[in-house]
């Protein structure tokens, strides 16, 4: 029976810009195009040492700078090892809920997403799941995905597969 073992990082420290300029990247607020710290390309320096000599079949990253930035780096010690963006391996909200009286701070997290993101964010949290957890046809692999915090903590409750609950995903 083949298997998929799924490794999962988070982008590493990205860079704070000192005059506070840019935009914002849905609830997070951070500029979307900011690259990583010193500190983060460190980590991620750090990372691809701990992983050479993994038999990855492929590295995902999402298209913001941090993503791309981290796995350029974590690739860099794993030679051979083909990356790959994508928008699946993106930061999006993986879950909208009901609005209707949620926790002071849930609502404030809500409500920094836009009714496209909200609409998108589960759509392409799905697809990425069928991507990243699905067990290969052709035999065994290992897959490093760099993403963000919410899609880590969506594939993990995947793997546990929490017993499902009437009117949640």
């Amino acid at each position: 029976m083949a298997s998929r073992l799924l490794f999962l990082a988070r982008h590493g420290e990205q860079d704070r810009p000192a005059d506070g300029q840019g935009g914002s990247d849905g609830a997070s607020g951070d500029p979307p195009e900011v690259g990583l710290s010193a500190r983060g390309r460190r980590q991620a320096e750090l990372l691809g040492e701990r992983l050479r000599g993994v038999p990855f079949a492929a590295v995902h990253h999402g298209p913001l700078p941090r993503a791309a930035q981290t796995a350029g780096l974590v690739a860099r010690s794993l030679p051979g090892v083909p990356v790959h963006a994508t928008e699946l391996a993106g930061d999006h909200l993986p879950h909208d809920t009901d609005p209707a009286d949620p926790p002071p701070a849930y609502a404030r997290l809500l409500a920094a997403y836009s009714p496209a993101e909200r609409v998108d964010g589960p759509r392409l949290t799905a697809a990425a799941v069928a991507r990243f957890a699905a067990v290969p046809a052709d035999g065994d692999d290992r897959m490093l995905v760099v993403t963000h915090t919410f899609l880590i903590a969506w594939l993990v409750r995947h793997a546990l597969a929490p017993p499902r609950v009437s009117g949640r995903p």
